[in-house]
């Protein structure tokens, strides 16, 4: 099973490109911020403790997370899955060490990073554009948006590191069409498959 980590800031792509590769390889695309997401639309306990951090644009609590991809694990480890996109985990150096623990406990690793690299500017515009559709109170404010990217820097970017020492980093410039990225990542995927 082919574990894929797709990194990077905010607004750099990983959600739609995770549905891109998820069509053409056949993977299952988990994205930790669309099921808390989801819990906050449902108004589940889960999701009404979610909704401050997000709101204010902090990450959510590590052990919350953690706990979310053991499920999910847990219900891959049964069905027929040819590999994962993670997108939006892990997003601390305790959730990527924890996340060694927990797939080395099934037999698994992750096989590549991918680190979509967008310049700072960059990020704050795609993601005021986004937020125009996607109706997501973290979308629509420049300070919030800003935070989000201040607090990945320093919380969240020193995960890469966790990966570049097990030589299982790859950095893909993420500026330019759809299509032009999606083509970058492919080149780095095909070499793992």
């Amino acid at each position: 099973m082919l574990n894929i980590i797709l990194f990077g800031a905010p607004g750099c792509g990983k959600g739609t490109q995770s549905e891109l590769l998820e069509k053409k390889y056949g993977l299952k695309h988990v994205s930790t911020g669309q099921i808390i997401r989801n819990e906050i639309a449902s108004k589940t306990p889960l999701g009404l403790e979610m909704e401050s951090y997000i709101s204010r644009g902090e990450l959510a609590p590590d052990n919350i997370v953690i706990e979310m991809v053991e499920h999910y694990l847990e219900d891959a480890k049964s069905a027929d899955i040819k590999g994962t996109i993670f997108d939006g985990f892990p997003r601390t150096e305790h959730q990527a060490s924890v996340f060694d623990t927990v797939l080395a406990q099934r037999d698994m690793k992750v096989d590549v990073m991918i680190y979509m690299d967008v310049p700072e500017e960059e990020l704050v515009q795609r993601i005021l554009l986004r937020g125009k559709d996607s109706g997501r109170a973290d979308d629509a404010s420049e300070d919030v948006i800003r935070n989000r990217i201040k607090i990945y820097n320093a919380q969240t970017a020193v995960v890469a590191q966790h990966y570049l020492v097990q030589e299982k980093y790859e950095a893909v410039d993420s500026v330019g069409t759809i299509d032009e990225v999606f083509e970058r990542i492919c080149n780095v995927i095909d070499r793992y498959i």
